[in-house]
C-alpha cells in the first residue's frame, strides 16, 4: 500500500525556505560586517567611511525587511545591530537619537538596539573625558540616561520582547559605572 501525503510537495517548499533562510543569513553576516565597521569609524570620528557603511547597510536591510514574516526571529536580530549603529551615528553627528519610526524599524529590533547604543555611548563618553571635553561627555551621559529612563516604565516577558530585560539590565549597570566616571 502506498500512502499519497504529499511529503514531496512539503519537501519542496521546505527546500526553499531554507534557501531563502541561507540568503538571510548571508546577507545577515554582511549586514553585521557594515554595522560594525560603521560603528568602528564613528569611534574614530571617521564620518565620511561611517556613512559610506551605513548607506551600504541600508540597500541590505531593505532587501532583508522582505523576510521578516518568514524569520522573524533572524531578522529581529539584524535590524537590533542596524539600529544600534544608526542611533550610535546620529547621535555622535547630530546629538540626537532617531525613533523607530525615522530608522523604519521593527519596534522590537528598534527597543533592544535602543539598550545596545547605550554602551557606545557610553564609549564616547569615555573618549570625551579623554580628550577633557566635560561638555561632550556629558552630553552623552545624558542621552544614556535619557533612554534607560524612557524605557525604565516597559516590563515584558521575554516572550513578547526577547533580551529586553537583559539588555535593560545591562544599559542600568553602564549607566552606574558611566555616572561614577562622570563624577
Amino acid at each position: 500500500m502506498s500512502l499519497d501525503l504529499g511529503i514531496s510537495e512539503i519537501e519542496s517548499s521546505l527546500m526553499k525556505k531554507e534557501e531563502k533562510l541561507y540568503n538571510v543569513m548571508i546577507k545577515s553576516i554582511e549586514i553585521f560586517r557594515l554595522c560594525s565597521n560603521a560603528i568602528k569609524a564613528i569611534h574614530s570620528k571617521e564620518f565620511d567611511a561611517a556613512k559610506k557603511l551605513l548607506k551600504e547597510a541600508d540597500s541590505e536591510v531593505s532587501a532583508i525587511k522582505k523576510f521578516e514574516d518568514e524569520f522573524p526571529g533572524h531578522v529581529n536580530h539584524i535590524m537590533q545591530e542596524y539600529v544600534e549603529a544608526r542611533i550610535v551615528f546620529s547621535a555622535v553627528e547630530d546629538g540626537k537619537i532617531p525613533s523607530f519610526k525615522d530608522l523604519d524599524a521593527p519596534m522590537e529590533a528598534y527597543l533592544t538596539g535602543l539598550l545596545d547604543a547605550t554602551g557606545e555611548l557610553k564609549r564616547e563618553m569615555y573618549e570625551s573625558l579623554r580628550r577633557k571635553d566635560r561638555k561632550g561627555a556629558e552630553s552623552y551621559f545624558k542621552m544614556m540616561e535619557d533612554i534607560y529612563d524612557a524605557l525604565l516604565p516597559l516590563r515584558f516577558s521575554n516572550a513578547v520582547l526577547p533580551e529586553f530585560r537583559r539588555k535593560q539590565d545591562v544599559a542600568r549597570i553602564q549607566l552606574e559605572q558611566a555616572r561614577g566616571e562622570l563624577l
